[in-house]
Parts: C-alpha cells; sequence; structure tokens
C-alpha cells in the first residue's frame, strides 16, 4: 500500500487516475503548472502543488521539480499517466534511488521498448512478425538510400525515440529521401532529443491494430482484445473502436496469443500497448509498443467491464492480476477524441471556454477536465474530452456516439466535433470498411464526406 500517489499530469488522465486511486482509498497529490492553477485535477486531488511555469520543460518534464513535489508532500508513488515523462526511463530510475515507486514499467523494459529500432529487434526474438526494414540506426543520408533500396520504396522514415507522429515521413523515391531525411532527423531531435531514424517498408492501406497488455511482478501476464485505431490525422488517432469491424474471432485469437508470448518473453509488468499493421491479407506486423497507459484505453475497459488503471496502482504495490485469463468481449465501444482545434484546418484554438454541456446517460462515457469559465492555455495537447459509448452492438454504437457529439455544447473555442460528426456519417466508416488512409477523404480537395 502506499501514503500516497502524485500524479505526474494533467489534464483528463490526471483525473482518470485520481478517480481510481480515490476508489482504492488512497490520497493523491496534483502537480500543476502556473497556467493550470484553476484546473479541475487541482481542485479534486487531496493536495496540490505548482512544479513550474507554462513550458512543459519547466514543468510537466521537470523530473527534480516532481520528485520535490512528492518530497514536500510526503507521496510514496507516481504515476505518470501517457505523454510527458511517461516513456522516459530517467524517470523511473530516479524514483527508484529517491525511494518512491514509479506506477509503471521498470526502467530497463522502458528503455528496450522506448528505442523503437530496438522493439522491433528484441520482437523479432520473441517470434513477432515485424515490417520489414532497416536492421539498425540510418547514420545519414548515403545510408537511409541503400536501406531503401534494399528494402524497397515506398518505405517510412521513423524517429527510433518516440512516436506520435514525430520524425515519420513517408518517402516514396531516392529525390524524396534526399528533401525528407534531414527534416525528420530534425525533428525527432526537436521532439525527443535524438535524431537517431531507422527505416521500414510502407505498406499501403493497412490497419492500425493495437492490443492492450498487463502484466504484475510475479510472472503473470494477459493480453485483451484489440483496438482499431486506424482513423488517424498525421499519425495522431481521432476516433478508436472495439473489437475491429475487420477481426474475427479466430484473427483475435491468433493477433492476442502473439502479444501475449511477446509479453511473456520480456516479462513485462504494468500496462502496456502492442500496435501493429494489419496488410489486405490479414498479414500482421509489430510496428511498436507503447509502455505505458494509452489515451483510448476507456474502450477496452468499456468492453471487458473493468478498470486498467485501478489494476496499474495494485500491481505496482505488488499484487497479482486480478483479472480472469480469459476475458471476454461484451458489446461494442466507440471513442472520439474532441480538440480544441478548427475542424477544417485543424489549427490548435486554446481561450476561453464560456459554456460547456458534456452528454451523459446509458452507455455514454466522458472523460474530460474541461469546464465552462476555464481557459485552456496554449502549451498542450488540443484534447478538451472523449466520448465513448458502449451498445450491445457496433451500429447502436455509432448511433450513440454521434447523438452524443450533436449533444455536446462548447462554446468559446472551436473543436472538431463537425469532423468526427463527418467520420461517423461515412458511409466506409459505418461500413467498417476503412483503413489508415481515410481520414484523405477529409483533407483532399477531391475528398468526399
Amino acid at each position: 500500500m502506499f501514503s500516497k500517489i502524485l500524479i505526474a499530469n494533467r489534464g483528463e488522465i490526471a483525473l482518470r487516475i485520481i478517480r481510481s486511486a480515490r476508489e482504492l482509498g488512497y490520497k493523491t497529490v496534483a502537480v500543476y503548472s502556473e497556467p493550470d492553477s484553476n484546473s479541475l485535477h487541482t481542485m479534486l486531488a487531496h493536495e496540490k502543488i505548482c512544479i513550474g511555469p507554462g513550458k512543459a520543460s519547466e514543468s510537466y518534464l521537470n523530473i527534480p521539480h516532481i520528485l520535490s513535489a512528492a518530497e514536500i508532500t510526503g507521496a510514496d508513488a507516481v504515476h505518470p499517466g501517457y505523454g510527458f515523462l511517461s516513456e522516459n526511463p530517467r524517470f523511473p530510475e530516479i524514483c527508484e534511488t529517491s525511494g518512491i515507486t514509479f506506477i509503471g514499467p521498470p526502467s530497463s523494459l522502458m528503455r528496450l521498448m522506448g528505442d523503437k529500432n530496438q522493439a522491433r529487434q528484441e520482437m523479432k526474438k520473441a517470434k513477432l512478425p515485424v515490417i520489414p526494414g532497416s536492421e539498425a540506426i540510418v547514420e545519414d543520408l548515403t545510408e537511409a538510400k541503400k536501406a531503401a533500396q534494399k528494402i524497397g520504396y515506398p518505405v517510412i522514415l521513423k524517429a527510433s525515440a518516440g512516436g506520435g507522429g514525430k520524425g515519420m515521413r513517408i518517402v516514396h523515391s531516392p529525390v524524396q529521401m534526399e528533401e525528407q531525411f534531414s527534416l525528420a532527423q530534425q525533428e525527432s531531435k526537436a521532439a525527443f532529443g535524438n535524431p537517431s531514424l531507422y527505416l521500414e517498408k510502407y505498406i499501403q492501406g493497412g490497419r492500425h491494430i493495437e492490443i492492450q497488455v498487463i502484466g504484475d511482478k510475479h510472472g503473470n501476464s494477459l493480453a485483451f482484445g484489440e483496438r482499431e485505431c486506424s482513423i488517424q490525422r498525421k499519425h495522431q488517432k481521432l476516433v478508436e473502436e472495439s473489437p475491429s469491424p475487420l477481426i474475427d474471432e479466430r484473427f483475435r485469437r491468433k493477433i492476442t496469443k502473439a502479444a501475449q508470448e511477446a509479453v511473456q518473453h520480456l516479462n513485462y509488468q504494468s500496462l502496456g500497448t502492442f500496435e501493429f499493421l494489419v496488410d489486405s491479407h490479414k498479414n500482421f506486423y509489430f510496428m511498436e509498443a507503447n509502455t505505458r497507459v494509452q489515451v483510448e484505453h476507456p474502450i477496452t475497459e468499456m468492453v471487458y467491464g473493468l478498470d486498467l488503471i485501478k489494476e496499474q496502482i495494485k500491481n505496482a504495490a505488488g499484487q497479482k492480476l486480478s483479472f480472469p485469463s480469459h476475458p471476454k468481449i461484451n458489446g461494442h465501444s466507440i471513442e472520439c477524441r474532441v480538440n480544441a482545434e478548427d475542424a477544417e484546418t485543424f489549427a490548435p484554438c486554446p481561450g476561453k471556454i464560456e459554456f460547456l454541456a458534456l452528454p451523459g446517460g446509458e452507455g455514454i462515457r466522458t472523460d474530460s477536465a474541461a469546464y465552462g469559465g476555464w481557459v485552456i492555455p496554449p502549451y498542450y495537447d488540443s484534447l478538451l474530452a472523449k466520448l465513448i459509448a458502449w451498445a450491445p452492438s457496433r451500429q447502436e454504437a455509432i448511433k450513440k456516439i454521434r447523438t452524443a457529439l450533436e449533444m455536446t455544447t462548447i462554446v468559446g473555442v472551436k473543436t472538431n466535433i463537425p469532423l468526427q460528426l463527418k467520420i461517423l456519417s461515412h458511409s466506409d466508416f459505418i461500413k467498417g470498411n476503412y483503413d489508415i488512409h481515410f481520414m484523405d477523404k477529409f483533407v483532399s480537395p477531391k475528398g468526399s464526406s
């Protein structure tokens, strides 16, 4: 048991962690930057402490400030949420030397799986299929061209040290490689402090499928059914659903078995997600693993009737997994990310929310830290709320989430709700006939809705 849990994050994920921690009987500590002084997570935690100005590098990414906050408040456990320090292996290392429990995987696992190229090589050892690509980091343009020629164009440049679309470029020819390589390096260095890139074969028309996994400190592990995450813009997810309309029970057993064997190979602990690309012939390839809770974890919770954050906290405290060994999917769940951004240009729209009314009712869950009168800071991600619907069938879930979006009222800032409604009304989405290029229909001048 812990005395207090400090949440090293902000926004809706901070509230999500506070809720589960309180239900388990833990006291919580909220850290916040100066612009977040009136944020909801600071009001609902038992204690709060300021850790710096608005710039993330001086607050939510500042390890000494966060650990000082833990020491001052007497917190003996830290939950990183997602983003910020959640995949920085230095953070759990320093927590450990400070006598603080990090609620997440060990730093060794984070370091291994956080390096996307090393993770690929390790998954090969675990007999997991990986996308054809470079065997190591490509150090310069000449190496990149040689590797691309061997793999065959088109290829995709990827940042070895991170994800979220940063440092990622699709390259169709040697000329494009000359244009894109240095740009990808620069973006990777700016985002992760590391310019290292590797190459993968670019698979046209794939589906982005991910498997939620969890492991405890006693060698027990479990892989859940899939989440479909192919609706993306610039590699950022917009709509997720579980189960995937592509996958039948036989394929589900195959991909979850592969993920669980990889988890056992790693002796994985805490929550994690294995991300796969599935081609048109239902071949699946490992892309990367995220050693943290995912933004879209609620849809897994909805179809399995569980609380992943509670389980993550209990595992960090040394308890064994409490889930059944073969959990069953029940119904269908869809999540829409409501962002403070222009629905046509995708430009962020920070500012004051003059009025807010979020939906509720049977089968609707809203994860949000927004409220009327709150001023959205310009320093962080534009996510305002996650609207999640559950229903016995996919078609019912689509109707339910559309109604929820239509009943969401946010005055004062622009949001992407009009775009979300277009996506959910598109015939290809309704049929489940879409892939990672689906959003081209909405960003291309010739696209239709």
